[in-house]
């Protein structure tokens, strides 16, 4: 069943990046500026305390390497006290002259061992829930009048999307390993019935590729074909173009975001497809 076009806008496409730093920093900033020139919107930072460098001055790095749009892919709230994570998002909108998207979510899966190796509290989802509202009605404060940051909410269950319904630009849906397309087609299909926003796809996978901190590292891509996960891209050109215009006719997505090692094989569907 296709999202019905009498009640959900087409949006143009955009794509955004994640752009971990894995090399020696001369090669890092090398590729934010070719991707500068590769159809991307967005350069995206994953929140991984010990194994990367704090989204916020990376974030500042990055942009001022280009005109692109930056980003958290995503700011995990038990991480963070509410109060921080929106003074640094509102920085970062400042800083960047507008071109900030705050991405926040409640954690990814096997986040509560996280936060017993860091030493710090494992609150239930309904708490990790409330300091997501609460970041973003700092962030409103912060920015006042003046100043706008779009917020990017990753959701899963329907409480987080209800949450996402109210106060999100842009959502993106956390996917189960193996989730049948079905399943997210049902989701998306509820979701819209509450408010029709920009819908983003997070692509792990493009091809047998599994990208770094964006899958776990035990991902099997055959696996993920079989399920017709939308996890996966085939990473043919021309099938990934006809796939990704698919998704979003079929299910409203037009934001979509890939990882920094497995998106070269997609530059050119990208500069193809970016703001069609």
């Amino acid at each position: 069943m296709t999202v019905s076009r009498t009640t959900v806008r087409t949006r143009p496409f955009r794509f955004g990046v994640t752009v971990p730093i894995r090399t020696d920093l001369p090669t890092w900033r090398d590729r934010i500026r070719r991707f500068a020139d590769s159809g991307y919107s967005t350069l995206l930072m994953p929140d991984f305390p010990q194994l990367q460098p704090s989204p916020g001055p990376t974030l500042a790095v990055a942009a001022a390497l280009t005109e692109l749009r930056v980003g958290t892919w995503v700011y995990a709230s038990p991480l963070r006290p509410a109060w921080s994570t929106a003074w640094e998002a509102h920085s970062l909108s400042v800083l960047t002259e507008g071109r900030f998207e705050m991405g926040v979510g409640t954690g990814r899966p096997g986040i509560e061992d996280e936060l017993r190796d860091l030493g710090m509290p494992v609150v239930p989802p309904s708490e990790r829930l409330t300091q997501v509202r609460e970041t973003v009605t700092m962030l409103r404060e912060l920015d006042g009048p003046a100043l706008y940051t779009p917020v990017v909410m990753a959701v899963h269950g329907p409480k987080a999307q209800a949450l996402a319904a109210d106060i999100a630009d842009t959502v993106t849906f956390a996917l189960m390993p193996g989730e049948a397309r079905a399943d997210v087609q049902r989701r998306v299909r509820d979701f819209h019935a509450i408010r029709d926003v920009e819908l983003s796809q997070h692509v792990a996978v493009i091809g047998n590729a599994v990208a770094p901190f964006m899958a776990s590292p035990d991902t099997d891509p055959a696996a993920l074909r079989a399920a017709d996960s939308l996890e996966i891209l085939p990473d043919d050109r021309v099938a990934a173009a006809e796939e990704i215009q698919r998704r979003r006719e079929e299910l409203g997505f037009s934001y979509f975001v890939f990882g920094a090692e497995v998106s070269d094989s997609l530059a050119p569907v990208v500069a193809k497809l970016a703001g069609t």
